[in-house]
């Protein structure tokens, strides 16, 4: 069996690596502020949308990065068009996602029936193909990784005060629409990234579930963060090992490891409350 050194010797390997952390990253804080302002659907209507621009690109004789010029326009703009929908058409915000993405699922297999041949690059986007992933998309990445985190740094309090309560927040003075626009914007820019790490079928679980596990047990809004950061990594990083050591679909492995983290904190939780009852 392939060691452990001889493994991160590979290019794609540390390319891999690499990117899966940025993305993870990514995920892991953006996951919290969603999963606490109960947007965690936006996710997974996303990425039925990136599945329809992927297709697009596709169709359109694109491949690798490229294919990022078509899926970043497309998914950001449905973003902002879920917010738009749910303000103007007096719709909840369940409903506004449930229609674009419907909408990015036809979009998809309408092109995918038009346009045959590429079958196989459109399953490797369903399903995550880390491994695969060049140098010009790490690059991409990287570049993305920087400004949302800029981002998020530079509106970190405004952020947290409407993830709690965002009348409150408004009544301060806080411009909670100009900031569900924004949050709506890098949660598309880290879909569109995540599809190469997980797929498009497993992004919203990698999006929920560091988030929600170091909410079972962190006290405080900033240990949730650095715990949901340390949840991703391991998830992403044991994922990326143990799929290339046992020959096993990437996406999956990590959010199968994302899930048994959320598993036992929340086991953790609950084994102590029902000690003390007895």
């Amino acid at each position: 069996m392939t060691t452990l050194i001889d493994m991160f010797s590979y290019s794609f390997m540390q390319r891999a690596l690499l990117a899966g952390c940025l993305i993870g990253v990514l995920c892991a804080v953006l996951g919290v502020f969603l999963v606490l302002r109960r947007l965690s659907l936006i996710g997974d209507g996303l990425a039925h949308i990136t599945f329809g621009s992927v297709a697009l690109a596709l169709f359109a004789g694109l491949q690798g990065a490229a294919m990022l010029l078509v899926s970043l326009p497309v998914v950001v703009l449905a973003s902002l068009g879920i917010l738009k929908l749910a303000h103007k058409a007096r719709l909840g915000g369940d409903a506004a996602i449930g229609i674009v993405s419907s909408l990015g699922i036809a979009l998809g297999v309408m092109l995918a029936v038009l346009g045959r041949g590429y079958g196989v690059d459109l399953f490797s986007y369903l399903f995550g193909s880390i491994l695969a992933i060049s140098r010009t998309e790490l690059l991409v990445a990287a570049a993305l990784f920087v400004t949302v985190l800029t981002l998020l740094w530079l509106y970190y309090h405004d952020l947290v005060a409407l993830s709690f309560n965002e009348e409150l927040a408004s009544v301060g003075g806080i411009k909670s629409r100009f900031l569900n626009g924004l949050l709506a914007v890098l949660t598309a820019l880290t879909v569109v990234l995540a599809m190469k790490l997980v797929g498009v079928m497993l992004i919203s679980a990698l999006l929920i579930l560091p988030a929600s596990t170091a909410l079972q047990v962190a006290r405080g809004f900033r240990m949730t963060v650095l715990l949901a950061v340390v949840c991703a990594l391991i998830s992403v990083v044991g994922g990326i090992i143990l799929s290339f050591m046992l020959n096993l679909p990437s996406g999956a492995t990590i959010i199968l490891l994302a899930f048994g983290l959320f598993a036992l904190a929340f086991l953790y939780r609950k084994v102590p409350r029902s000690s003390t009852s007895e």
